[in-house]
C-alpha cells in the first residue's frame, strides 16, 4: 500500500502536464522512497522506467536499449541495440506514447560513473531538440553527494536545464504514523521518534507487536535490516567513517556547540566543520538557532547547536552503537531491559517536540492559529529555553509553546514557570501546551480563564483542534 507523498506526487503531475519538454531531477537519501513514488506516478500512464545498475558502460547502454527498443520504436524494426549513447538518447522523442513520453531513469548516477561524458551529452540533446518535444525526462539518484556536486552544481553541464529539482525528505510524523493503525497515540509517537520518517524503516516494525519487541527483532538482533543500516549508508556516502561516527555519537550524547564538539573528539576545528557540513548535507545533523537570531548570528561560526537530525540515526548513537560489542553476543534482550526500556521516555521527549511543531505547522497550513506564522522553531537565551517558538514576519506576534512527555500531568507550576521566560516589547502572545499525560485541574481551569490551548497526545496524533485558537495577551514593557 502507497502511503502519503501527496505532494511530490502533484510536483510531478504538475511537470506531466506541462507543455514542452521538461527534465526533472529528484534525489534524496536511500531508502527515502524515490523509486516507490515514481511507480507510484508511473502507474496509469505510457512510460519507459529504466533502473541503472552497477554494470559496464556497453553492458549499460545494451540494457537501456532493449528497453528502448522493446516499447515499439520505429528503429527495432532495423536495429537490436543502439550503437551509442547519443543514438539512443536522440530517439526518445520517437516513443510511440499517445500523449507524453515519460521517461524515467533511476539511479542516474551509476549510468554516469560507467559513462562519465553522459550529462555533457545529455545537455547537448536537450539544448538541440529535446527541450522542445513532448517528454518528461526524470534523474532520479540516491547518492546525495554526486547528484549535488554532478548534476546539480553551477560548474557542471545539466545547470539551469532542469525544469524542476525535488529533494525527497522523510515523511513528516502523520505520514509516518499511517504505517501503524493498531497503535495507541503514544505508541505512534514512540515509533516515530525511533524510526523517523523513511519508509523503508518505517515497514520493518509490525503493530501487532510491542514497541519492544519490534526494536529488539528489527534494530538490535545481528542480521536484522536496520542492525547495520547506520553503517551501511556513512559507507555508501562518505570516507572516514571512524571519523563521522566519533562526531555523530558525540551530538548524540549532548555535544551540540562547536567548542564542546571540539574538546569531545580532537578533531581540530577547520576540518570539523567541513565535516559538520557533510553531515548537515545528507540530512544526519542541523544547526539549529532560535527563532529570533539575527542573520549576523546565523551566519557566525560558533554559533548554533548541532542536532542529530534523524530520528533513527540519533537512536542508534544513543542505544546500539555503544554497545555494539553486547549486541554482537547475542544479548538484544539484556540491551533493550537494562539500556533502553528505562531511557525509552526521556529518549522520546525530544522528538515529541518535534511532532508538536508538525501539529503547529498542519493548523498553520488551515489557517486555524491565531496568525500566520512564518518561522518556527525552539529559542533559549542564557538562563531560559522554549520548547516551541513561531512568530510572524515582523515578530509582532509570537505562538510559545511547552511540551511535558512525562507520566505525570502538566501543572499550574509548570505552566508559571513557562509565562515569565519569554517577553517581547509591544507583541501578541499565545500558548500552546502540549502534554503526554494531560494536565492538571488547576491549570485547566486557568487556561479557560486565560485562553491558553491545551493539546494531549490524542489531539496530536489526530491533528485536532479541540479549541479555538487562543485570544492574544498582550504584554507591554
Amino acid at each position: 500500500m502507497f502511503i502519503g507523498r501527496q505532494e511530490e506526487l502533484q510536483f510531478l503531475e504538475h511537470h506531466y502536464a506541462a507543455a514542452g519538454g521538461q527534465l526533472v531531477v529528484l534525489y534524496g537519501r536511500r531508502r527515502i522512497g524515490k523509486t516507490e513514488l515514481l511507480r507510484k506516478f508511473c502507474e496509469g500512464k505510457e512510460h519507459i522506467f529504466y533502473s541503472c545498475t552497477e554494470i559496464p558502460d556497453a553492458q549499460q547502454l545494451a540494457s537501456f536499449s532493449e528497453r528502448l527498443l522493446s516499447a515499439g520504436l520505429p528503429a527495432a524494426r532495423y536495429i537490436r541495440q543502439f550503437s551509442d549513447w547519443e543514438s539512443a538518447l536522440r530517439s526518445l522523442p520517437e516513443l510511440p506514447f499517445s500523449g507524453k513520453k515519460l521517461i524515467v531513469i533511476d539511479e542516474f548516477p551509476y549510468m554516469v560513473k560507467s559513462a562519465p561524458s553522459l550529462p555533457s551529452l545529455l545537455q547537448k540533446l536537450w539544448d538541440e531538440s529535446l527541450r522542445h518535444q513532448n517528454i518528461l525526462l526524470i534523474l532520479c539518484g540516491s547518492s546525495m553527494s554526486f547528484m549535488e556536486k554532478e548534476i546539480l552544481s553551477e560548474k557542471n553541464p545539466l545547470y539551469g536545464r532542469a525544469s524542476g529539482i525535488l529533494k525527497m525528505n522523510e515523511m513528516d510524523f502523520y505520514d509516518a504514523a499511517q504505517f501503524f493503525p493498531r497503535y495507541t497515540p503514544i505508541e505512534k509517537i514512540t515509533a516515530y521518534a525511533v524510526l523517523g520518517g523513511t519508509p523503508h524503516y518505517l515497514r520493518q516494525f509490525d503493530d501487532t507487536l510491542s514497541i519492544g519487541e519490534n526494536i529488539i527483532r528489527s534494530i538490535l538482533t545481528r542480521g536484522s535490516i536496520l542492525y547495520s543500516e547506520v553503517e551501511f549508508l556513512l559507507r555508501q556516502e562518505l570516507r572516514e567513517t571512524a571519523v563521522y561516527n566519533a562526531i555523530i555519537e558525540a551530538v548524540a550524547l549532548g555535544n551540540t556547540r562547536l567548542n564542546d564538539l571540539y574538546a569531545k573528539t580532537q578533531i581540530e576545528k577547520n576540518k570539523l566543520s567541513v565535516y559538520l557540513k557533510n553531515m548537515i548535507a545528507l540530512g544526519i545533523l542541523q544547526r539549529e538557532f532560535p527563532v529570533t537570531a539575527g542573520v549576523k548570528e546565523r551566519a557566525a561560526s560558533q554559533r548554533g547547536l548541532y542536532q542529530v537530525v534523524d530520528p533513527f540515526f540519533r537512536f542508534w548513537y544513543a542505544f546500539v552503537f555503544p554497545y555494539l560489542s553486547e549486541l554482537e553476543a547475542g544479548d538484544s534482550l539484556g540491551i533493550w531491559q537494562h539500556a533502553i526500556e528505562p531511557e525509552l521516555d526521556s529518549f522520546v521527549s525530544r522528538p515529541f517536540e518535534e511532532i508538536c511543531r508538525q501539529f503547529l505547522r498542519r493548523l498553520n497550513k488551515q489557517d486555524a492559529l491565531p496568525f500566520h506564522f512564518t518561522r518556527i522553531g525552539r529559542w533559549w537565551n542564557k538562563t531560559d529555553e522554549l520548547d516551541i517558538m513561531a512568530s510572524d514576519a515582523h515578530s509582532h506576534q509570537f505562538l510559545l509553546g511547552e511540551c511535558k512527555y512525562k507520566n505525570s500531568a502538566f501543572s499550574l507550576s509548570d505552566w508559571e514557570k513557562t509565562q515569565h521566560k519569554f517577553s517581547q516589547r509591544n507583541a501578541a502572545l499565545y500558548y500552546f501546551l502540549f502534554s503526554r499525560s494531560g494536565f492538571t485541574e488547576s491549570l485547566a481551569a486557568e487556561a479557560a480563564r486565560q485562553n491558553i490551548s491545551l493539546k494531549t497526545a490524542d489531539d496530536i496524533v489526530n491533528g485536532a483542534c479541540s479549541q479555538a485558537p487562543a485570544p492574544s495577551i498582550s504584554v507591554s514593557l
